[in-house]
């Protein structure tokens, strides 16, 4: 979650007449960290055009090297700008931008420092967030539970941007890459934004399947077995095209 705080830049933003801003602390933004920005902010305004978060109440970030880019916290995904590079190192500190990341970044962070990740989504996504308040784990539902490495479990809640938030969610995560938050959100990862951000969404359809097949007065929807899923799991690996 991000905090739902004041746009540092004002009601005006950048039109003209508006204060300027501070020029950026710490280093100046490498070319490689501005073209990830750039593809970081597309898929945060995704996040928000396609449903999974409303307002400011998720975050995105990538990794470039040893620097963690991440939306800031507070600021509207449509407001945000080339100059608006938010960047912390692997330890949580700020050396690129004046905005303050996203107050869930102990997350974030948690996923760098223990996995291969180079992105990472969070959402408040509807029907995931309502699954992870009736289940431990979501239902064998589906095959494309495969791709997330298995049974996508629910880390026990805890007050969004701890710490104890974080150890929760890699409990959830170990050998997964993407994990329910109780009463929260999801939280996905993968080598790519565009990787991260389409497990988050094959998270949030898998638990809208579920939602609706066991709504249905009278009935109770199958499962698969572990075999099963483990089985199409093999498969998905060879799935799509080959480079």
């Amino acid at each position: 979650m991000t905090e739902q705080q004041r746009d540092p830049r004002g009601a005006r933003g950048d039109q003209e007449g508006a204060q300027v801003r501070p020029e950026p602390s710490g280093r100046s933004v490498r070319a490689e960290e501005a073209d990830a920005w750039e593809a970081l902010v597309a898929t945060a305004r995704r996040t928000v055009s396609e449903g999974l978060v409303v307002g400011t109440s998720g975050n995105v970030s990538v990794r470039v090297g040893d620097t963690v880019l991440v939306t800031p916290s507070g600021v509207p995904y449509d407001r945000l700008a080339p100059k608006d590079v938010t960047g912390v190192d692997l330890d949580g500190r700020q050396v690129l931008g004046t905005l303050g990341p996203t107050s869930e970044l102990p997350m974030h962070l948690a996923v760098y420092r223990t996995t291969d990740a180079l992105a990472v989504v969070h959402t408040h996504a509807v029907h995931a967030t309502a699954v992870s308040t009736l289940v431990p784990e979501l239902p064998l539902i589906h095959y494309m539970a495969g791709a997330l490495g298995g049974p996508v479990r629910v880390a026990p809640y805890a007050t969004y941007g701890t710490d104890e938030l974080a150890e929760n969610m890699l409990h959830a995560l170990a050998d997964r890459s993407g994990c329910l938050l109780q009463n929260h959100g999801t939280l996905t990862y993968g080598a790519t934004l565009d990787q991260a951000y389409d497990r988050t969404a094959q998270l949030e359809w898998m638990c809208r399947l579920w939602l609706t097949a066991s709504s249905v007065p009278g009935l109770t929807p199958t499962l698969l077995s572990e075999e099963q899923l483990a089985q199409a799991a093999e498969r998905l690996r060879g799935y799509g095209q080959r480079e």
